[in-house]
């Protein structure tokens, strides 16, 4: 195997030990830090992809064949459900949704993660703070 199937593999292994963790466990609320880290993440290997490759190469790879296009249209309808779910709980949380739609409408997920990072994060302010203070 090559590196870029190495890791395929890689984050394929990771994808499902998160999704055994949220069917298991069945957390109530995010890890702020967690979805930081990987807008983080997936952001600067982004830079290094657009450094190598070019921005073009977005173009290319979505629009040379129905597979790319599937996967362009699989990933523009996975980042629009996530957000319509994620944006009434923004508002609650007293986030600016437009600018944060926005953000998520020009990277996908390098945004939609930031986002749920900063929603996480206002979440577990308020729980913190609605608790009563022990005397």
């Amino acid at each position: 195997m090559d590196m870029l199937q190495t890791l395929f593999v890689i984050i394929l292994v990771f994808g499902g030990i998160a999704m055994a963790y949220i069917l298991v466990a069945k957390p109530t609320t995010g890890n702020a830090a967690l979805a930081a880290m990987l807008s983080a993440g997936f952001g600067a290997y982004t830079a290094v992809q657009i450094w190598q490759e070019g921005v073009v190469m977005f173009w290319t790879n979505h629009t040379v064949n129905l597979t790319g296009i599937q996967v362009w249209w699989d990933l523009v309808m996975c980042v629009g459900i996530a957000l319509f779910f994620i944006a009434p709980r923004a508002r609650k949380a007293g986030m600016n949704v437009v600018p944060w739609a926005l953000f998520v409408g020009g990277t996908a997920s390098i945004g939609l993660l930031a986002m749920c990072a900063r929603l996480f994060w206002l979440e577990r302010s308020a729980e913190a703070q609605a608790k009563p203070q022990p005397a």
